[in-house]
């Protein structure tokens, strides 16, 4: 079986002493394509030079909400560059957090509406980060989807049925992750089985969320068939049609090869 872990952190400092061989885990576990998401201009350059290094691994890249305050002028002139380099597949993550005060909502809408105008003018997914801001982000998505339609994934799902619904409404792709597998996440769990097998996307979001029996340890890529043996339980299906749909999905949607 083939798996695609389509949003990691592999630039984390997390990985800085074993990340040639956190990723060759990954692909001695049949994660034969792995996703680097970018949260700062800095961050971004790195998932970039790890793309370039690693035929399994590729770039998307943004400002993360919880990080727009910081970011200093030119920052986001120099995302736009980096937004067309080689292997760059996507925009993000982006969105809205309510959770942490790391930067004012305002300023988190506006950056979360460059990042939606980038990718529709480079004609790329986006990554959609939210926090405790689901009606927000909604309303967001609603009045930009009112150009046409989205091309995007709601990474780390962890919203209601109703949300979901909304979003696959819009077009969106949910993305979901080790909390599926904690035992007392049985509403999302349940989440999971309105989902189309079509707009299915599996992630770790390492080194963070590592799923059941890692759950507090250092989240990697290799443990992303973990997930993907929770969501095939939920769904009913197997783990086989699992990995066929999500990676079919994460290609069509990212344009990998």
């Amino acid at each position: 079986m083939e798996w695609i872990d389509t949003h990691c952190h592999l630039d984390e400092d997390s990985f800085s002493q074993d990340c040639h061989e956190t990723i060759q885990r990954a692909v001695d576990a049949g994660v034969m394509t792995m996703v680097a998401i970018g949260i700062s201009l800095e961050s971004c350059r790195r998932v970039i030079e790890l793309s370039q290094k690693y035929d399994s691994v590729y770039a998307v890249v943004g400002l993360h909400p919880n990080y727009v305050l910081a970011a200093k002028p030119g920052d986001w002139e120099k995302i736009v560059e980096l937004a067309t380099a080689p292997k760059v597949v996507g925009v993000g993550e982006t969105g809205l957090d309510k959770y942490w005060d790391h930067s004012p909502l305002e300023l988190q809408a506006d950056y979360f509406g460059r990042h939606l105008e980038l990718a529709r003018r480079l004609d790329r997914p986006f990554v959609v980060h939210c926090r405790e801001a689901e009606s927000e982000v909604l309303d967001q998505l609603r009045k930009e989807a009112e150009r046409g339609p989205l091309r995007g994934v709601m990474h780390a799902f962890c919203g209601s049925v109703e949300t979901a619904k909304a979003c696959l409404d819009m077009g969106m792709y949910l993305s979901f992750g080790g909390m599926i597998t904690f035992k007392k996440n049985e509403s999302l769990r349940q989440v999971t089985v309105v989902v189309p097998r079509d707009r299915l996307l599996l992630e770790t979001d390492a080194p963070y969320l590592a799923p059941t029996p890692f759950r507090g340890k250092r989240n990697e890529p290799a443990h992303v068939r973990l997930t993907a043996a929770c969501l095939a339980e939920s769904k009913g299906i197997s783990k086989e049609d699992i990995a066929l749909a999500t990676t079919a999905n994460a290609r069509r949607l990212f344009g990998l090869p």
